[in-house]
C-alpha cells in the first residue's frame, strides 16, 4: 500500500525495513515514531499530508528529499482528514456553545470570508480537504451497490410526506442498499433516518420524537441536539436481527458547506461534507449506482435530475444504466413541471427505459429493488 493512513500500518511498515520512498502518510501524529523515522534516509518521494511532525524530524524528512504538507492552524476541519466525519465530530460544543460554535459552522463561515476567498493557500486546503473526503468515501462504500435519494430540505418532521421518505430510506437499505443522500435536513434527513434505524418499530418511536422539533428554522441547535438524542438512543446492536449493513453503514451523507442553509442531519454511518458543491453533486449522483430515487423537492433538487439525466441520455447503446424514478406525478408534471421536459429528452433513447414517474413511495422501492435484483 502507497497510502499509510494509520499508525499500525505505519508500524508495520518500519518493521518490514521496506524503503519509506514514495508512501504517502497521512494525517498521522509521528510524535511517538520520530527516532524510527529520524534513523532512515531512504525517504526521497515520500509525502506526509499533514498530522503532527517533530520540528526535528520535519526538518530531517525535508533535509532527505521527503515532501512535508503543512495545515493551517485558523482552519476549523483537517483538510488531510482520512475518514468520513461522524456528527458528534460537526456538531462538537453544540450543547454547550451553540450551533455557531460547532466546527460545521465555523468550516461554512471559513469557506465565506472574504479575506481567504482570493487567498491561494486557503483555497489549495479546502480543494486538499475535498479530495481527500472523496477518498474516505470511496473506501467506505466500497464496492455496495448504492441507491441516492434526492429532495426538498424544507419538508418538516411529523408530516405523513417525511414519514414516507422515512420508510423508502429503511425499505432500501434493509434490502442490502447503502442509501447515499444529500446528507441535509427534509428528505435527506427522513431517508438516512429510515436507512439507519434498525426496525419500523424503532424508526416509528424515531419520527414522533422527531416530530418535537419539526424544522432547523429558526434554531438549528434545538433541531440538532434533539436529532443526535434520537440518533444514539437508536444504535443498532446485532442482537435486533437486522440483518448486516453493507460494507461499514448503510446510511451515508453528503452535504455541502457551499449552502449555509443546510446543516448535516445526524442520521449517518458517515458523512461526507464538501467545501465545492460540484464536487459534491458529482459524487453524489454518480454513486447512486442502484438507482436514483427523487422526492418532491424544489431549484436544488431539478439540478440534480438534469445532472443525472445527462449521462443517461449520452449513454451508449447496450450500457447498464440505473433507474431515476421521480415521486409526485402532480408536482412533477405541474407544479415542477420536469417530468414533460425528461419524457422529451429520452424519447427514441435507451434512457426512456430507465425513468420512471409515480405517485408513493412504494412503488419507487419496488422498481429501484426490482431493477436492483432485491
Amino acid at each position: 500500500m502507497r497510502e499509510i493512513e494509520s499508525l499500525p500500518a505505519l508500524r508495520a511498515v518500519l518493521r518490514t525495513n521496506a524503503p519509506l520512498s514514495g508512501l504517502r502518510l497521512q494525517d498521522l501524529d509521528l510524535t511517538g515514531h520520530e527516532d524510527a523515522l529520524l534513523a532512515r534516509s531512504d525517504v526521497e518521494g515520500l509525502v506526509v499530508l499533514g498530522g503532527r511532525i517533530p520540528p526535528a524530524l520535519d526538518a530531517h524528512l525535508r533535509a532527505h528529499g521527503a515532501l512535508v504538507f503543512p495545515t493551517d492552524p485558523r482552519a476549523p476541519v483537517n483538510p488531510y482528514r482520512s475518514t468520513l466525519y461522524q456528527p458528534r465530530e460537526l456538531y462538537a460544543g453544540l450543547a454547550e456553545h451553540g450551533y455557531d460554535a460547532t466546527p460545521d459552522a465555523r468550516a461554512h463561515r471559513w469557506s465565506r470570508e472574504a479575506a481567504d476567498q482570493r487567498d491561494a493557500f486557503a483555497t489549495l486546503l479546502r480543494a486538499i480537504h475535498d479530495d481527500s473526503v472523496t477518498d474516505a468515501l470511496d473506501e467506505f462504500i466500497g464496492g455496495v451497490p448504492t441507491v441516492g435519494v434526492m429532495g426538498g430540505h424544507a419538508l418538516a418532521r411529523g408530516t405523513e410526506r417525511y414519514a414516507g421518505a422515512a420508510l423508502l430510506g429503511h425499505r432500501l437499505a434493509s434490502a442490502g442498499l447503502a442509501v447515499v443522500t444529500g446528507g441535509g435536513p427534509g428528505a435527506m434527513e427522513a431517508a438516512n433516518l429510515g436507512a439507519f434505524a434498525p426496525d419500523e418499530a424503532s424508526l416509528t418511536a424515531a419520527l414522533e420524537r422527531l416530530a418535537e422539533v419539526p424544522t432547523f428554522v429558526p434554531d438549528i441547535g434545538a433541531w440538532a441536539e434533539l436529532a443526535l438524542a434520537v440518533h444514539d438512543d437508536l444504535g443498532r446492536p446485532a442482537a435486533t436481527g437486522v440483518p448486516a449493513p453493507p460494507a461499514r453503514g448503510r446510511s451515508i451523507g453528503i452535504p455541502t458547506w457551499f449552502y449555509g442553509h443546510e446543516p448535516p442531519n445526524v442520521f449517518c454511518d458517515g458523512i461526507a461534507k464538501y467545501f465545492s458543491n460540484a464536487l459534491r453533486e458529482e459524487g453524489l449522483l454518480a454513486r447512486s449506482t442502484a438507482g436514483l430515487v427523487v422526492l418532491e423537492g424544489a431549484a436544488g433538487t431539478v439540478q440534480e435530475i438534469f445532472q443525472a439525466a445527462t449521462p443517461l441520455y449520452y449513454s451508449r447503446a447496450g450500457a447498464a444504466l440505473p433507474v431515476v424514478v421521480l415521486v409526485g406525478r402532480q408536482h412533477w408534471t405541474e407544479l415542477v413541471p420536469v417530468w414533460p421536459a425528461l419524457s422529451a429528452l429520452a424519447s427514441g433513447r435507451a434512457m426512456a427505459d430507465h425513468l420512471h414517474l409515480v405517485d408513493s413511495v412504494d412503488a419507487a422501492s419496488e422498481l429501484v429493488l426490482a431493477s436492483a435484483g432485491g
